[in-house]
């Protein structure tokens, strides 16, 4: 066994929310550069025809990790962790509602029964992602805010704090985008583990929980990157560039073509890869730690 094992007496729906915000938060912790990296690469075909004036411009950022270097050469290491705070405060809305309540929402959904279909799972994480975008949709705008601007440059910076960005950027479209990845990465994870534990040897701990969430971090990149790098431009969009996110993807595969749309492919799945591993294996620890820590204290009673 490797890790702490299925607890006894299943986690409760607190003890689910409280986990998945903080394992989130942790994942976050760890992988906010390459997502700061992603997002810069998505930006950057949008920034270069805008400093161009119509002319073609050099690229500034090639590939992963060469955008996190050329970063921390002309903008310094914290630019890389810029947007942290209202990250953190996404994911501390964002993930304890939309990962936190997937197992609560779903046994809603199937009425308690032990068959679990793909369309009750669809179901759960379309309900939950929608959920989580009414808590979470201002503080996701002001990450990718922060992402997106320059730290060098005095007419790059357009906030003075992580307060300052809530108070002038309001809310934007953002639902589509977050049930499509809620969906496929908790469905995925969902229905990997499920496949592992009735197929292989493999049993519900640590090598079957990264296993599975790798492959949901796969799958989400693949399915989610299009929507991804629209919401990424419209959100960092000046007023009025775009009347609608129809409009900015049209814009985007008039000037860019179609590869645009998965422009920050591979940092993307660096990201989300990663992410998906840390998280869900935290996750999972989380609820048995805490239930384990929970029957002992009780036992000592």
């Amino acid at each position: 066994m490797v890790g702490f094992g299925p607890a006894d007496v299943p986690p409760s729906a607190a003890v689910k929310f409280v986990g998945a915000g903080a394992a989130a938060c942790f994942a976050d912790l760890l992988t906010f550069p390459l997502d700061t990296a992603k997002v810069r690469l998505q930006i950057q075909g949008e920034a270069s025809a805008s400093s161009a004036l119509g002319k073609v411009a050099a690229v500034k950022y090639r590939g992963v990790f060469g955008t996190i270097t050329t970063m921390v050469r002309t903008e310094g290491l914290r630019s890389l962790y810029s947007g942290l705070v209202a990250g953190l405060q996404r994911q501390m809305s964002f993930a304890s509602v939309r990962i936190g309540l997937y197992d609560s929402v779903k046994q809603f959904y199937t009425k308690g029964c032990d068959h679990v279909g793909t369309g009750s799972r669809l179901l759960a994480g379309c309900t939950t992602g929608a959920m989580a975008v009414v808590f979470a949709q201002p503080t996701d705008v002001v990450k990718v805010r922060f992402q997106a601007q320059a730290m060098s440059g005095m007419h790059a910076r357009h906030y003075h704090g992580t307060i300052d960005a809530y108070r002038t950027i309001g809310t934007m479209p953002n639902i589509a985008r977050n049930a499509i990845v809620n969906c496929t990465e908790l469905v995925t994870y969902d229905f990997i583990k499920d496949l592992l534990l009735r197929s292989t040897p493999l049993t519900d701990n640590l090598p079957c929980h990264f296993v599975s969430a790798f492959g949901a971090g796969l799958c989400t990149t693949v399915v989610a990157s299009p929507v991804d790098v629209v919401k990424t431009r419209f959100m960092n969009s000046a007023p009025k560039q775009y009347s609608s996110v129809l409009n900015c993807a049209a814009a985007m595969m008039a000037k860019e073509g179609p590869l645009a749309f998965y422009k920050g492919f591979m940092p993307s799945f660096f990201r989300l890869g990663s992410w998906n591993v840390v998280m869900f294996v935290t996750y999972e620890q989380l609820k048995r730690a805490v239930m384990a820590a929970s029957h002992n204290h009780t036992a000592a009673l």
